[in-house]
């Protein structure tokens, strides 16, 4: 019986897509204009069975053959694939306003309560005022500055536990470290504790927002096929809701102490909601969407980040020495690292930068989503078609880049180039309306993390390994993260 009745659910599945395949073929015949080039088709399944593990690194691929502004159908739906700066920069600056909404997307729907939060809200009122509340309640510079003490404890904690490694000579994990340590930080800054991992179910807390990233970024049947939604088959839904509503439980109990604490986020916005003075609706629900926004986005992002430059440094011990020198210069070796001192390491910034240009995080940012027909290059770009910008492609663009496949940090030394979306060689945080809010407060993070743990140890890799046999192969997700953890072996450098 249960056999007979998954014959007829594929059956009906069938019957279904070739209706939308005829359908869409009859929407492509009343388009105006010619559509970008395009790698051929499959039948329904378009261009799917053409992403494998790395989609970035195919799609890039697939670019180099068809060019800079790509068409390609997964599923049923129309996407725009961008690999160019000079692409980049028509769809994320000059028609900005034309793709700044997002796609519907099955796992955003659920697990951020119809995509209420601000990274997949569709462009509109709503998401302009949620985003004005967002940088100036919650990533404005006086709220990040306002968590310094609480950086530099968990950092200082992380720090400990690498000098212990180091008095023992054993190899340190520095891949789960440091995602531990960012984990942490995100934590306290939005939730205003640190949970342990039993503090929501079995799998654990910090498992269980890996998850949600993970869900966001495998592809997903609902998302290409219309009508074909997705199931909470693996409870992802019910677990990730269970810790935004354990969150709010907990900052509205009468009893909590918060004496000697900053205002996390969730106090921030409780307080805003029960003031009534927010320009828009905004009750629990809209909380529980942007906290969890919040986590996902800074929990794993600056942890990657980090873990792309170590492994550069270590790859290129040269480039390690000489940031390890420009630090000493400035702070001394009797003494940390503090936030202070930030701006004056040039050389680190041009490391960040090289580092950012080959490893961006998010190397096919978020999709964007087209709110009306336009032409671009001479191409036509339908209404509703979804907007891919590979950053990955476009750190390799050899127009853009010279010796653009090797690490090499003195590139910036003469340009002007910058990470905060107006060059579009160099998109890491995106661009235009849609950019990162949190880009400030990730690269604080990013930039701090690296100067303590380098100006602190010297560092080499374990079991004789070469430098150059560091094994940089990529994992692809939400964030694109080593696929092999970084081991390294510290010794102590400061005088104290």
């Amino acid at each position: 019986m249960a056999s007979m009745s998954w014959k007829w659910t594929t059956l009906a599945l069938v019957v279904l897509a070739y209706a939308l395949q005829s359908w869409f073929k009859k929407k492509k015949k009343k388009s105006n204009g010619r559509l970008p080039p395009s790698p051929k088709p499959l039948p329904i399944l378009g261009h799917l069975h053409m992403l494998g593990k790395n989609p970035h690194q195919d799609l890039h691929k697939l670019a180099e053959k068809h060019g800079p502004v790509m068409y390609m159908r997964f599923g049923f739906v129309p996407n725009i694939i961008v690999s160019s700066p000079q692409a980049a920069e028509q769809f994320l600056k000059i028609h900005d306003l034309v793709y700044a909404s997002r796609p519907p997307h099955e796992a955003a729907k659920y697990i951020s309560y119809d995509q209420r939060n601000l990274s997949f809200s569709p462009y509109g009122t709503y998401w302009r005022d949620m985003r004005k509340l967002c940088t100036l309640e919650l990533l404005s510079n006086l709220k990040i500055n306002s968590f310094q003490a609480m950086r530099r404890e968990e950092l200082g904690l992380l720090v400990e536990v690498i000098e212990n490694a180091a008095k023992e000579r054993v190899a340190v994990d520095l891949s789960a470290r440091v995602a531990s340590m960012s984990a942490d930080m995100s934590c306290r800054m939005v939730l205003g504790k640190k949970y342990m991992d039993k503090d929501i179910d079995e799998k654990g807390f910090k498992a269980v927002i890996k998850e949600g990233m993970q869900l966001a970024a495998t592809p997903n049947l609902g998302d290409y096929f219309p009508y074909l939604g997705a199931l909470d088959l693996q409870g992802l839904t019910r677990r990730m809701k269970a810790i935004a509503k354990k969150s709010i439980d907990e900052h509205t109990d009468p009893s909590r102490d918060r004496s000697g604490q900053a205002k996390d986020f969730v106090d921030t916005m409780l307080a805003i909601m029960e003031s009534g003075k927010a320009e828009f609706e905004f009750d629990r629900s809209h909380i529980k969407a942007t906290l969890l926004d919040m986590l996902a986005a800074s929990m794993d992002t600056s942890a990657t980040a980090i873990d792309w430059v170590l492994s550069e440094l270590l790859k290129h011990p040269y480039v390690l020495k000489k940031v390890q020198e420009e630090i000493e210069q400035a702070v001394g070796m009797e003494r940390m690292v503090e936030e202070s001192d930030l701006d004056g390491f040039k050389y680190l910034d041009m490391v960040i930068k090289e580092a950012f240009r080959l490893h961006p995080v998010a190397p096919l940012l978020l999709p964007h989503e087209s709110i009306e027909d336009c032409t671009i290059n001479g191409y036509h770009i339908p209404k509703n078609s979804r907007v891919i910008v590979n950053v990955w492609a476009i750190g390799r663009d050899p127009e853009a880049w010279a010796d653009a496949e090797n690490f090499v940090p003195e590139r910036f030394v003469e340009s002007n180039i910058d990470l905060r979306g107006r060059d579009f060689q160099l998109l890491p945080f995106g661009s235009g309306r849609r950019g990162c809010p949190g880009m400030q407060l990730g690269l604080a993070v990013v930039r701090l993390v690296v100067a303590q743990l380098v100006h602190c140890f010297d560092w080499e890799l374990p079991n004789n390994m070469l430098p150059a046999e560091l094994d940089m192969t990529e994992d692809f997700g939400l964030v694109v993260t080593r696929a092999n953890h970084l081991m390294a072996i510290p010794t102590c450098r400061l005088h104290k």
